[in-house]
Parts: structure tokens; C-alpha cells; sequence
């Protein structure tokens, strides 16, 4: 196992293969946490019938410390991001955020998005602050009674 240093600088983001298939459905949210969503497992599933969804390993160094999942359909510019946890055993390292920054530079290199948004259980306050120090700006709750948050990239060269 690959010492864990802390810093937000080795985090990246991956595809999920079949090789570390099994170690992103091992990923675990404490306790507490479980509610707040998708197991990665039902996620995967999800996936094999959503051509839209791109399913991602979050790495540091060469450990899998999280998942997420999001969407970015070419005929549309909003991309979502409807899937993010880091392992219970690896929180508080700065991972998510360093996740977070990667995904959305991912989102914006695709070149089609404006815009970014991502949902999340209204209780949730770490993925509330998260989102916000990111430049999330909540919109209100959806259907489901979860926060919607939007992001506006920046155009760029676009």
C-alpha cells in the first residue's frame, strides 16, 4: 500500500476498468454517511446502460481513495455530476477537493460544457462547503428534495 501523503498534488481521476473495478465497489462512506449516496456498485450498474455516464477512479499515488461519477451528453452544454465519495479511511486529506478540481478540468477540457452541476443531500454539510469553495452556487432543491448547486466554467477560447 503507497504511503499517503496528504497533499491534493497526486490526486487524479481515472477510468474505471475491470482491473480496479473491485476496488472502487470496496470503497466505503462512514457510517453517517450512507444515506447520502449510491452505493458504487449500483453505480457501476448504472453506467453499463447509461451511454452518457462516465464513471471515474479517484487516485492518489496508486491507491484508489474515491469515486465519482458524472455525465456530459455532446448534444448538451450542462455537464452533471451525480456520483462523489472519497473512502471513509481517506477523508479529511484534501482528496475530495483535489478530486473535485480534477473532474472539473476534465468537464471543461471536453470543450461543449458551460456549465456544472452537482446535487447532493441538503444535511450533507461537508459536500455543501466543498462545493461552495469550489464556486458551486446553490439553486435550490429538486424533485427528490436534494440541493442543486450550478457552476458557470469560465469561456475561455471557447
Amino acid at each position: 500500500m503507497a504511503e499517503r501523503s496528504g497533499s491534493t498534488a497526486d490526486i487524479r481521476i481515472g477510468p474505471v476498468t475491470p482491473a480496479n473495478r473491485a476496488l472502487v465497489t470496496a470503497l466505503q462512506l462512514a457510517p453517517e454517511q450512507m444515506d447520502f449516496v449510491a452505493s458504487n456498485a449500483a453505480s457501476l450498474r448504472e453506467a453499463r446502460s447509461d451511454r452518457d455516464a462516465r464513471p471515474r477512479a479517484v487516485m492518489a499515488g496508486d491507491q484508489i481513495v474515491g469515486f465519482l461519477m458524472y455525465e456530459a451528453p455532446r448534444d448538451d452544454d450542462e455537464a452533471r455530476i451525480y456520483r462523489f465519495m472519497i473512502d471513509r479511511a481517506s477523508q479529511g486529506r484534501g482528496y475530495g477537493k483535489g478530486a473535485l478540481r480534477e473532474v472539473l478540468e476534465e468537464i471543461d477540457g471536453l470543450g461543449h460544457i458551460r456549465h456544472v452541476s452537482i446535487c447532493y443531500e441538503p444535511e450533507n454539510e461537508a459536500a455543501r462547503q466543498l462545493y461552495r469553495s469550489a464556486g458551486f452556487v446553490e439553486q435550490g432543491l429538486d424533485e427528490d428534495g436534494e440541493m442543486i448547486a450550478d457552476l458557470i466554467l469560465p469561456t475561455g477560447d471557447r
